[in-house]
């Protein structure tokens, strides 16, 4: 933790789920990075946790009732003195309460009174995180403001395996200091980022890849996330874990990220498109595994779906940045590229460079501009390259 919770009063609203239980170690953290916290129960989450065990970690009264004994309006004081509410986790009930302004209890009263940053931690079974009802209701909560932080993946209490886990505490905490602590000059702005390499399979067991390992997208993803911004972040093939607070969409191929991210393009404010796409596919992939005969094999391979030229051609305001990862003729080809996909500016590197290029933490970079500038990025971190990109996208906008 750098902090960013010292001195900060952090509402923390608990609703009634079986990750309740969770909560108390978010309060505990909190706590212990700085934070003064006020908890709030709803009568739901009381059948999981109690206000005793939260007033024990934390030293303070807790709160569950809007009819108090108290001669001032509870809800009133305690979002004046919030500096950010954090709601984990949040049940699908809470988040369609909370996208109507329906307010019959404590919780959802005082988040209506609240001016400062909302955080909301969804975690319920799949369909009903999946649900488009609810899946509407967190959209509409974005769009006045809220910060969602995406559930986990994995086996839920109920048995079922998919989206819906309420995230780790320490990830959380880190989540909402994240909100506190950044600059938020992407806040409003969809990002979409594309990361890592395709493959175009060949047979059941064998496909064509590249060594294209995601850390440069993912980097971008997670400097956009801070900054703000709702990140889409379509990943290619990579042991990448998904990074915090950004939807992450798995796909394999060339053709599953074109329909990824052609589904999430119209309301886009950017583009950073920095995944090696295949270019080719098998013409025909084989049903079975292919056996060895002879000492050759020939594979008959066509054009993939130019991903790139495509949000060129279909693109109305975003703003559009490619990559080109080059061993030679760097800036012609990425002036090239530059120009006949209608992009804004190209990323371009020399992967045979040492220090640039797949799988290193660091990079060597020249960011071209359709104006003709053009930006030099000595080696560093992938991490601070990011931030340059960023940067001028955020000039862009």
């Amino acid at each position: 933790m750098s902090g960013g919770f010292k001195e900060k009063r952090i509402l923390l609203g608990v609703t009634g789920g079986i990750a309740a239980y969770k909560a108390i170690e978010v309060a505990s953290r909190l706590k212990k990075a700085g934070a003064l916290v006020d908890v709030v129960l709803t009568k739901g989450a009381e059948n999981f946790v109690t206000p005793l065990t939260f007033g024990e970690v934390l030293g303070r009264k807790v709160y569950t009732n809007l009819w108090n004994e108290e001669s001032e309006p509870i809800h009133i004081r305690l979002a004046e003195n919030a500096d950010m509410a954090i709601v984990a986790p949040a049940t699908a009930n809470f988040i369609a309460k909370a996208r109507l302004g329906i307010a019959d209890d404590l919780l959802t009263t005082t988040l209506l009174a609240i001016r400062t940053p909302i955080m909301i931690a969804p975690a319920m079974n799949t369909n009903m995180y999946e649900n488009p009802i609810t899946q509407k209701n967190i959209e509409e909560l974005k769009k006045r403001g809220a910060y969602i932080m995406p559930p986990a993946e994995g086996v839920l209490a109920c048995g079922a395996i998919g989206a819906g886990r309420l995230p780790e505490p320490v990830d959380i905490v880190n989540f909402a200091e994240n909100i506190l602590s950044q600059n938020l000059s992407l806040k409003g702005k969809k990002i979409i980022v594309t990361a890592a390499g395709t493959i175009a399979p060949i047979d059941p067991v064998r496909f064509i890849g590249n060594h294209s390992t995601g850390k440069m997208g993912f980097e971008i993803a997670k400097e956009a996330a801070k900054r703000g911004a709702d990140v889409v972040l379509v990943a290619g093939v990579t042991h990448l874990k998904n990074p915090d607070g950004v939807k992450t969409i798995r796909v394999n191929t060339t053709e599953e990220m074109r329909a990824a991210v052609l589904a999430e393009y119209d309301d886009a404010d950017a583009v950073i498109k920095s995944a090696a796409v295949a270019d080719y596919r098998l013409a025909e992939v084989a049903t079975e595994k292919i056996k060895k005969q002879g000492d050759e094999l020939t594979l008959k391979l066509v054009r993939n779906p130019d991903i790139l030229k495509e949000l060129g051609e279909k693109r109305k305001n975003q703003i559009l940045v490619g990559f080109a990862a080059e061993t030679n003729n760097l800036v012609e080809y990425a002036n090239k590229k530059l120009r006949e996909k209608n992009l804004d500016f190209i990323v371009a590197n020399n992967v045979k460079e040492e220090g640039a290029g797949f799988g290193t933490d660091t990079n060597i970079a020249k960011l071209i501009f359709k104006d003709g500038r053009e930006i030099d990025a000595p080696i560093m971190q992938k991490s601070e390259l990011a931030k340059i990109i960023l940067d001028e996208v955020e000039k862009l906008l």
